[in-house]
């Protein structure tokens, strides 16, 4: 039996809570590098990174992008997602403690726009993302 969650009244100006994961570490990249089959040295190996022309490794756009897609479904089923697409801004180093906010910011035909984004400690953005999210499926509820 799969457990459903109930969608919350979705209205324009809603924010989405906010996502602190744990800080970006040199286990975490490589982990995720095993797990993405994202081997890129650059994120893992900091000779790479050096030769590069980076002071150190960083992270995997697409582990950002995880962070993103992790703050939608804390929100919202994942069944209800239609899409998410994103721009990456600026590279997330390793240390880095992040945040990932959202907020709807239209809803139309049942159907709302949620602009994320990933933000450093320092208040630079990383990543810029837009989802669609169903409000009116309730066939798959």
């Amino acid at each position: 039996m799969t457990a459903t969650r109930e969608l919350p009244a979705i209205r324009v100006g809603d924010r989405l809570p906010v996502v602190r994961p744990p800080e970006i570490s040199r286990a975490m990249l490589a982990l995720f590098a095993g797990a993405s089959n994202d081997h890129n040295p650059i994120h893992i190996d900091l000779d790479a990174a050096r030769d590069a022309g980076r002071p150190d490794v960083f992270a995997q756009g697409m582990l950002s992008m995880a962070f993103v897609a992790r703050s939608l479904t804390a929100w919202v089923p994942q069944h209800r997602i239609r899409s998410l697409g994103a721009r990456f801004l600026a590279i997330t180093p390793v240390h880095a403690q992040v945040e990932v906010v959202g907020e709807v910011t239209a809803l139309v035909d049942g159907v709302a726009t949620v602009e994320l984004s990933v933000r450093l400690a320092d208040g630079t953005v990383t990543i810029s993302a837009t989802a669609q999210v169903d409000t009116e499926d309730s066939s798959c509820t």
